[in-house]
């Protein structure tokens, strides 16, 4: 009698299961995803969040921001430039400059830098250069970039298009990049 009390029991306990109110369905409870986490980051967006970022994934009509101070204009759009010329100078002590201190480690983006300077000639022609998002303590620059790596080794040139928005911080020593976002432009050539 006790062998066949546990199978009844387990049977009844999944027949309960089985019945539960729709509000527990909706937990994720007892499904295969149970104990995982759920993937912020979708195939398309990347984890990009529009809200948060000046631009569209679609690739709208860019907005400059209103209200933007001209002097406080001047200066972003010089920390903007001064951030794309050191990068393609291959200059690393003025690329760190223009980086968030608070935002960004030194010691692991030098040797980040130095290893890709050592293998690759680096070229980032920007345009349509425009400031989407102001507040007086952060700003956000858009830009249309053609980027071209040359392998040093080899000569091969790789050329890739794309969006970015280089997101800025105004701290005592100025506007200094906190983070940069970019979506590359797939199948124009």
């Amino acid at each position: 009698m006790k062998k066949m009390f546990v199978p009844i029991s387990m049977s009844f306990l999944l027949l309960l299961g089985a019945c539960s109110n729709d509000a527990e369905k909706s937990t994720g409870s007892g499904s295969v995803d149970d104990g995982e986490a759920a993937n912020e980051n979708g195939a398309i967006d990347h984890g990009v969040d529009d809200k948060k970022v000046g631009f569209s994934l679609e690739g709208g009509a860019i907005e400059e921001a209103s209200g933007v101070p001209a002097e406080e204009k001047e200066q972003i759009l010089a920390a903007y430039k001064v951030n794309i010329d050191t990068l393609n100078e291959q200059d690393i002590d003025g690329y760190l400059d223009t980086l968030s201190p608070k935002d960004y480690d030194f010691e692991e983006e030098r040797a980040f830098m130095e290893e890709q300077f050592s293998e690759y000639e680096l070229n980032r022609e920007v345009s349509n250069v425009t400031i989407v998002k102001y507040s007086d303590k952060e700003a956000q620059v858009f830009s249309n970039l053609k980027t071209s790596y040359k392998q040093l080794s080899t000569g091969l040139v790789t050329k890739q298009d794309g969006r970015q928005v280089t997101v800025f911080t105004k701290n005592d020593s100025g506007w200094k990049a906190v983070s940069v976002h970019y979506i590359g432009d797939e199948g124009k050539k």
